[in-house]
């Protein structure tokens, strides 16, 4: 640590030669010290050893601007919290700090920012449209299990295939005393469904073929 107010007086060689030797001393560690030096001058960089802060003194020599920190601990440089990102006009484009949580949930904020996971999941949700699981039969977004008849042997239900709620009646199945496999048979459902389910040909002709569907509209 050194400080020196850089101004060599008219003296001995041998004071000179010391008082050089000081100031080139200030000079080489930033003039670092916990308080800042009593001379100052526009544009000189002081390391606040108090702070751990490297600063710069204003154009004006009238304040300083903290440039970074300097991890001693972990001999690491690090960036201030809150520090502007701009162009090479001085007009800001970003931000490398965070910005409140009501901002990011808005949505209407343009400067670019760093943001936590947990900020961004805070804005997601409060942007998002609460969703509600339908209950009533035939809503999209439920589920039925429909049968559908068949024109012909090769006539199957494809698994992810669309069918017209037309084609369909809501069904069940049911096991008779005679080993009869018995069909329900209900009314239409309306929209288009997608079929959760495949069948493929059992039986030759026409027979009623069910599987689980989807209403997707």
């Amino acid at each position: 640590m050194s400080q020196h107010d850089l101004d060599i007086a008219n003296q001995t060689a041998s004071s000179a030669r010391s008082d050089i030797n000081s100031a080139l001393k200030a000079l080489g560690s930033t003039s670092s010290g916990p308080d800042a030096p009593l001379t100052t001058y526009a544009n000189m960089l002081w390391y606040d050893t108090g702070n751990n802060t490297l600063k710069m003194r204003t154009e004006a020599d009238d304040q300083w601007i903290s440039i970074g920190y300097l991890d001693q601990s972990s001999d690491a440089f690090r960036i201030f919290d809150d520090t502007l990102v701009v162009s090479s006009g001085g007009s800001q484009t970003g931000l490398i700090g965070d910005q409140s949580t009501s901002s990011w949930q808005s949505g209407t904020g343009t400067t670019e920012s760093l943001v936590s996971p947990a900020k961004v999941k805070a804005a997601i949700q409060a942007n998002s449209t609460p969703y509600t699981q339908p209950t009533s039969l035939d809503a999209v977004g439920t589920y039925a299990w429909c049968a559908r008849t068949a024109t012909g042997e090769l006539d199957y239900i494809t698994e992810g295939a669309s069918y017209s709620g037309s084609s369909l009646v809501f069904s069940g199945v049911a096991h008779s005393s005679g080993n009869n496999i018995l069909p329900g048979s209900g009314s239409n459902p309306s929209g288009t469904w997608r079929a959760m389910g495949v069948i493929e040909s059992a039986f030759t002709g026409f027979n009623t073929r069910m599987t689980l569907f989807l209403r997707i509209s």
